[in-house]
């Protein structure tokens, strides 16, 4: 018995429910009653998984991150450990790796460790098939789930997300409007959040009346090196290119490697846009322009979630920002290719 099925059964949200248990004042006397009697009737004795600020809490936030040596991931986590700290909680940090079992596994372990709610980074814990999600749906029947830059739709799940569709669609669209012809696309992952940015390629190559060529849709791993030698590989093999546009930063540096590896001058002969506006951005040459997801706004927004939760306040499922493009040396906007 928990705290979504005393939602359903009072017919009210668990926000709702979160603030009878807290003693929230906003909370109608009638509302309140028909809450603790479905409490009493149902047998749910709160624990430390239902109570808010200043309760019975353990003060600590599980994170999941698949892996701390991605430049995103990392930021992502210290940006939400510190913006943590400030409201006094501790966290729980675990490194799940992209194995599904692996997930689930340490998701049971924040949850024996009885945190107050667990953060997932990034859209890599949503999987294309729905069933494999349940463990994410069963754990918030019990405590709030906040996922960071991905969305999936569940009472007590809380998404903060950037705007990729958008952002991706708009730096291809500039590409386009300069005169690059052929814009290849370059990924490496068809994760929720890699999807978003995909489709946004497509579109707008679609709106600018041109067709889809699917020889320009590189899938590569996420390895500078290999990013390199698969560009270098199709580029032997006749295809033509004139720019790229790539779903992250580290993809896009192995795209300046690999044009420095065939003598072809950047932005002259080849723009490159990258997506994260990481540390890698500023340590390559020529400079890269990259999307700036604002993962610290982003984080910021997902911790003041979560503690509007803890608070009892409605919160909207899914919140999202916008993104801006950051121009550097791999582009040059001021001029017209044709």
């Amino acid at each position: 018995m928990n705290i979504y099925d005393v939602s359903q059964k009072a017919g009210v949200s668990i926000a709702t429910v979160s603030r009878v248990i807290n003693g929230n004042q906003n909370v109608s006397e009638k509302t309140k009653q028909k809450v603790l009697n479905v409490m009493q009737e149902l047998g749910y004795t709160p624990n430390v998984f239902a109570r808010g600020l200043g309760l019975n809490t353990m003060k600590t936030i599980g994170i999941l991150c698949l892996d701390s040596s991605d430049p995103f991931l990392a930021n992502a986590v210290f940006y939400l450990e510190q913006n943590l700290r400030k409201y006094g909680y501790d966290i729980i940090l675990c490194c799940t790796g992209y194995d599904l079992v692996n997930k689930q596994k340490y998701l049971q372990l924040l949850l024996s460790k009885r945190v107050d709610a667990v953060i997932l980074v990034g859209s890599y814990f949503l999987e294309t098939v729905r069933k494999d999600n349940a463990y994410l749906l069963e754990a918030a029947n019990n405590i709030p789930i906040i996922i960071l830059n991905g969305y999936l739709s569940h009472p007590n799940i809380y998404c903060s997300l950037c705007d990729d569709y958008q952002s991706v669609f708009d730096a291809t669209t500039r590409l386009l409007e300069s005169g690059r012809k052929r814009v290849l696309y370059l990924y490496h992952t068809k994760s929720y959040s890699g999807m978003q940015k995909l489709n946004g390629y497509k579109d707008a190559v679609a709106a600018f009346g041109m067709s889809v060529d699917e020889s320009l849709l590189v899938l590569a791993k996420n390895n500078m090196q290999q990013t390199q030698d698969i560009l270098s590989k199709v580029y032997d093999e006749g295809l033509q290119f004139d720019a790229i546009m790539a779903a992250e930063d580290l993809l896009a540096v192995g795209a300046i490697k690999f044009a420095r590896e065939k003598g072809l001058r950047i932005p002259e002969e080849l723009s490159i846009i990258g997506y994260n506006n990481s540390l890698l951005s500023t340590a390559c040459e020529p400079e890269l322009t990259s999307v700036d997801n604002h993962i610290e706004t982003l984080s910021i927004t997902a911790v003041s979630s979560l503690m509007r939760v803890f608070e009892g306040h409605d919160v909207p499922n899914k919140t999202t920002i916008s993104n801006d493009l950051i121009l550097r040396g791999t582009t040059d906007f001021t001029k017209q290719y044709y």
